[in-house]
């Protein structure tokens, strides 16, 4: 006895699925590679993702990243740093909590692990804060306020007119990146490459904190307008665009809205994401269902990976740099 279908398949030609070679994953592009001929679940869509990769940068497509998350406490930030240097970012969109991180590393208070605690109650007390099983000590936020401060006061003295100046996040940004001299700094690396940084809610971080402080003497006005105006156009003076996004929130959003005041849409999608598509929020929300609000043309190659960043997007950069060196 056979089992019934409701229709005759015999003349559709299936493609089976390719069995993952641990044998010729022997490079990371080796692997990612293995995972594309692999093509289902999540190894599959990461392969997938490393296509759409190339297909960007072979057709020279401006590259729009955001990047969500608490991503340089979770060891991401030369990860990025690299992609900027291997032209795999051409614009930079993130959080306020993401640039302060890479702040206090620069000026000397790296991140740590394995600290051994009771209580969270107890790491306050020693002034250590955590962010899951990341954690970094208070005393560089102190060092942060050590040199953001000066450096506050030399671009309000700079750029200031009566006292008081008017800027957005990707120009003090740049003005922060100018003045630091840590290679391995994501600000650093993206004033020496003339790669816009875009912090759309600065003021929900640290440094916007440190910000506020100036504001509260009427000497810094923050322009979010500015930073919507140079977004628009980049992505308008763009010939081809690709979206990578890594996790959702204010970050994607913003990103993905530079196309909505254009004609033109994004050619290319690619996002990492942890979220479920149930709850109707953005961070879930499918690449696919962007298209209905014309973030992206219904042709473009997209594909969603779930699963973690700090997984996926090393294997994806490290791959990426090591076909562009072919």
């Amino acid at each position: 006895m056979s089992m019934k279908h409701g229709s005759n398949n015999k003349k559709e030609k299936f493609e089976p699925v390719h069995p993952f070679d641990p044998l010729k994953a022997n490079t990371v592009i080796d692997t990612l590679n293995e995972f594309w001929e692999m093509g289902v679940f999540a190894g599959g869509s990461l392969g997938k993702a490393f296509r759409i990769y190339q297909l960007m940068t072979d057709n020279n497509a401006r590259i729009f990243f955001s990047l969500a998350g608490a991503m340089v406490p979770g060891g991401m930030r030369k990860v990025v740093v690299e992609a900027m240097k291997n032209e795999l970012i051409d614009v930079l969109v993130t959080t306020g909590a993401n640039i302060t991180h890479d702040l206090i590393e620069a000026f000397g208070v790296p991140h740590i692990k394995n600290v051994h605690y009771s209580s969270d109650y107890e790491l306050y007390q020693k002034g250590i804060d955590r962010v899951y099983d990341a954690f970094v000590n208070t005393g560089g936020f102190e060092k942060l306020e050590d040199h953001i401060q000066p450096m506050l006061d030399e671009f309000i003295k700079e750029k200031g007119k009566n006292k008081e100046v008017i800027t957005s996040s990707h120009e003090f940004l740049k003005y922060i990146g100018e003045h630091l001299n840590d290679k391995n700094s994501i600000v650093k690396t993206a004033y020496d490459l003339d790669i816009p940084i875009f912090v759309p809610v600065l003021a929900d971080s640290v440094l916007g904190l440190q910000m506020w402080l100036k504001a509260q003497f009427g000497e810094i006005v923050l322009d979010e307008m500015r930073d919507l105006t140079r977004i628009q156009e980049l992505f308008h003076d763009a010939e081809r665009a690709g979206a990578v996004m890594v996790g959702g929130g204010v970050p994607k959003n913003y990103t993905l809205q530079a196309s909505l005041m254009s004609p033109k849409q994004y050619q290319y999608g690619i996002q990492i994401t942890m979220d479920r598509v149930e709850s109707g929020g953005l961070s879930g929300a499918t690449l696919e269902e962007a298209v209905s609000w014309g973030k992206f043309t219904n042709e473009a190659p997209k594909v969603q990976v779930f699963s973690d960043a700090t997984i996926v997007l090393p294997l994806l950069i490290t791959g990426m740099i090591q076909y562009k060196s072919k």
